[in-house]
């Protein structure tokens, strides 16, 4: 694992140490300070960190579950090298399934769920760290599609989500103020759709909000490792 310290992009307080070592690789990971290809040898991340190899295990573990790193035969992880052609892969599924998952979770969705997710989008329109803004997107997203009553398509969204985060925090960190502000106002405008339970135009902001985040990307796709292709 090349020099990274750890302990300094920990966020949050520490719970559980499985808790604290996933939280802590996913913020670097997500932040930009482990980057593709980097290896997380178990032992070496434990000794960093202050834990035992068993939590580590455990964290790279759910990692891989994630999509973050994959998993080496040498007990330890490597972080995913980001993709081009996956994000479009990614894109294109989002493109179809998020709308859809906003008409028929606009129906059902309740009023505390409601609450949390303008929460969140209120906190993300404050928020300048980009590694918390993904998080905070991700959480935000979460809410809306598990209103859907559809457990199946819950799970895809969630898998999705998952594989998309790195790449939601590479357009957060190659993104100017105004692109940001943007991103932040579609927010305000789905939840004020949900409230006026209009599904059509749900589905319509959720998809230029998918867009949004891809146009950034291509506009930085010498970030990916295969920016050469077509």
């Amino acid at each position: 694992m090349r020099s990274v310290d750890l302990r300094s992009v920990a966020d949050g307080p520490r719970r559980t140490a499985h808790e604290y070592v996933r939280a802590t690789l996913r913020a670097a990971i997500l932040g930009g300070a482990l980057q593709g290809g980097s290896r997380l040898v178990q032992a070496d991340v434990a000794r960093e960190l202050g834990v035992s190899t068993t939590p580590v295990r455990e964290a790279l573990r759910d990692l891989a579950t994630e999509g973050l790193v994959t998993l080496d035969a040498h007990r330890g992880g490597i972080v995913k090298r980001l993709s081009f052609a996956e994000l479009y892969e990614i894109h294109e599924l989002c493109q179809i399934l998020e709308p859809e998952a906003m008409r028929r979770a606009v129906e059902r969705i309740g009023d505390d769920e409601l609450g949390a997710a303008r929460e969140l989008a209120e906190r993300m329109e404050q928020e300048t760290d980009p590694t918390r803004w993904t998080e905070l997107n991700r959480e935000f997203h979460a809410i809306l599609t598990n209103a859907a009553g559809s457990q199946r398509l819950v799970t895809i969204l969630r898998g999705l989500r998952d594989s998309a985060a790195p790449y939601v925090a590479l357009a957060q960190r190659a993104r100017d103020p105004e692109q940001v502000q943007t991103a932040n106002r579609q927010h305000a405008e789905i939840i004020e759709a949900f409230l006026a339970r209009d599904g059509d135009r749900c589905a319509s902001l959720m998809h230029d909000h998918v867009e949004l985040t891809v146009r950034d990307l291509v506009a930085s796709r010498d970030l990916f490792d295969d920016s050469s292709a077509s």
